[in-house]
């Protein structure tokens, strides 16, 4: 009798340190499970590799594509072009505003976020449906084409800070104020010749007579 009940408290105990862990997964706002990371193809070619890569889209404007770019080589690769199976291509620009994106030697860029390149799709963009996968292809400089599926999704949650609601927006130049007709100087403002003066130490005629006279 004695050992049975042993035997069932132990197996409660099993069973109740089994069960801890479980619920602690999925209380409360710390839980493990909304700490995970979405997780995403990975391709390789060469020294380069893509990971991390999807669509990232928003309402009534551009997509973007952000991915981690690794370069294990010994010399620098740019990054030339993205394009997507639904048609779409990817406008590139450096982190600097210029259209180059250089992954360094050893080196890794992300693509998206602010103070990074970013990859914008603009052409194509009304045909990217969320929970689509669309086949990428980035075009890089020395290793070629390295192409993986990617996952169409909002720009919301984790994906937010990567998306295009952090492209930078450009404000219209203010136009300079021309000078009108009233503000140039008339003529009437300017010297005229009458106003120079005329040498007053040159002898007039009646003072050379007065000195002949004399």
């Amino acid at each position: 009798m004695v050992r049975s009940f042993r035997r069932g408290a132990l197996a409660a105990a099993v069973v109740a340190l089994s069960v801890a862990p479980v619920a602690a997964c999925g209380a409360g706002d710390g839980a493990q499970t909304l700490q995970v990371k979405p997780d995403s193809q990975s391709a390789t070619k060469g020294d380069i590799q893509v990971q991390n890569a999807f669509v990232l889209t928003q309402p009534n404007g551009p997509a973007t594509v952000t991915a981690r770019l690794f370069n294990n080589g010994n010399a620098d690769q740019t990054l030339q072009a993205v394009q997507l199976s639904g048609g779409g291509s990817a406008q590139l620009s450096g982190p600097d505003g210029g259209g180059t994106v250089t992954v360094p030697a050893h080196g890794t860029v992300l693509l998206g976020g602010k103070g990074n390149p970013t990859a914008v799709v603009s052409s194509g963009s009304e045909a990217l449906r969320d929970g689509d996968v669309q086949n990428a292809v980035f075009q890089f400089s020395s290793v070629g084409a390295v192409s993986l599926p990617v996952q169409v999704t909002p720009a919301a949650g984790y994906f937010e800070p990567f998306g295009p609601g952090t492209l930078p927006t450009t404000q219209a130049p203010t136009p300079t104020e021309t000078p009108s007709a009233t503000d140039t100087a008339s003529p009437s403002d300017t010297e005229s010749p009458a106003g120079d003066g005329t040498p007053t130490d040159t002898p007039s005629p009646s003072d050379s007579e007065t000195a002949t006279a004399s």
